[in-house]
């Protein structure tokens, strides 16, 4: 089972996945962390809130900010998929030896520290 099969395209799991294992995000935010302006971010929760996999809530000290948050039906969802998504990750790195893995899992870290900065 891939994404594709669920209707998603990587821009959909990527928001998904990230609402998944960080919780509830500032809509502002959201763009920020997977690389995206903030109307294409709006559009994908439309899309995604449509599609019950995701909910809006309200910040209660802020009218400003709006977070999105995975429903239960997006953590349903994304647990039926990551056990063939991972099979798929551990085929892609096979094509890597030991040291190759270990350098590209600190290349990414690194990436991902970069990120968090900006």
């Amino acid at each position: 089972m891939d994404i594709k099969s669920k209707g998603l395209n990587l821009t959909d799991f990527a928001v998904l996945e990230l609402l998944f294992h960080r919780g509830k995000q500032p809509m502002q935010k959201i763009g920020d962390k997977i690389l995206m302006t903030s109307g294409s971010i709006t559009y994908i929760v439309n899309k995604l809130e449509k599609k019950g996999y995701l909910v809006r809530e309200a910040s209660p000290n802020d009218r400003r900010v709006t977070y999105a948050s995975i429903s239960d039906q997006g953590k349903e969802l994304l647990n039926s998929i990551f056990p063939a998504h991972w099979e798929k990750l551990k085929t892609i790195m096979n094509g890597l030896n030991d040291e190759e893995k270990d350098t590209a899992i600190e290349l990414l870290k690194k990436l991902g520290t970069t990120v968090k900065k900006i």
